[in-house]
């Protein structure tokens, strides 16, 4: 078998590599969705879809749905997203030191979410949805970047589309096992993520959740600095 040449080898390492921090940046998302659903009043900070049909349903007045942690929500997602966005506007395409600096920035959000849910009541009031918009803040900066890095089929907080495509796709190219691939690990991670949310939520709280979320952010985030920005700038 004919070895790839080595400028192709680096590129499909960097890809291989940006997968799974993609895939981690993912399983964050499910945790801390957990995080916002059952410990934050219902409050979706990570698929914003969620919070739409919520807020839809909480102003026609249905079953006491919330209507102001959804929609604060929303707000600092689409202002995470922004403030990324115009850092990322002018950058190539992959993983550079600017998305470096963005991810930074989304995970010291959400330890600054962690402490103050340390330090405060978030059983209700506005430290609650205090608590929810930065965390929401942070998933829109990482759904922004993760937009910037371009990753097929990873977006990191959106698997609507990927199970679309995963049952409309990927048994017309390349057959049952083409299944066991970057959709359905998508799939997947969201789900344990959510899992183990909603385990160590019930152990631990909201502040402990949390911290989770945010050391994992990091570690993407130096992960991704010294592996994949390195050998993409090589390439």
């Amino acid at each position: 078998m004919t070895k790839p040449a080595p400028g192709v080898a680096l590129r499909q390492s960097v890809q291989k590599r940006g997968l799974l921090l993609m895939l981690a940046l993912t399983f964050v998302t499910g945790v801390v969705d957990a995080v916002g659903f059952l410990g934050l009043d219902r409050v979706f900070v990570g698929n914003m879809t969620g919070n739409i049909v919520i807020l839809g349903m909480g102003v026609a007045g249905a079953d006491e749905l919330p209507v102001l942690g959804p929609a604060v929500a929303l707000g600092t997602f689409v202002v995470g997203a922004f403030v990324a966005g115009m850092v990322l506007r002018t950058r190539a395409q992959g993983w550079t030191t600017a998305v470096t600096w963005c991810l930074a920035l989304g995970s010291a959000i959400l330890f600054g979410a962690a402490l103050a849910a340390a330090l405060t009541d978030v059983t209700g009031g506005g430290a609650q949805i205090a608590v929810a918009a930065a965390t929401a803040a942070a998933m829109g900066v990482q759904a922004c970047v993760a937009r910037k890095v371009a990753i097929a089929d990873m977006t990191t907080v959106v698997v609507t589309s990927t199970l679309t495509s995963l049952a409309a796709e990927t048994w017309t190219r390349g057959g049952r096992e083409a299944l066991w691939n970057r959709r359905l690990g998508a799939i997947a991670t969201i789900f344990l993520g959510a899992v183990l949310g909603a385990l160590i939520l019930s152990a631990g709280g909201v502040a402990v959740t949390l911290t989770l979320a945010a050391v994992m952010s990091l570690v993407v985030t130096m992960a991704g600095h010294r592996y994949v920005r390195t050998a993409a700038t090589d390439a």
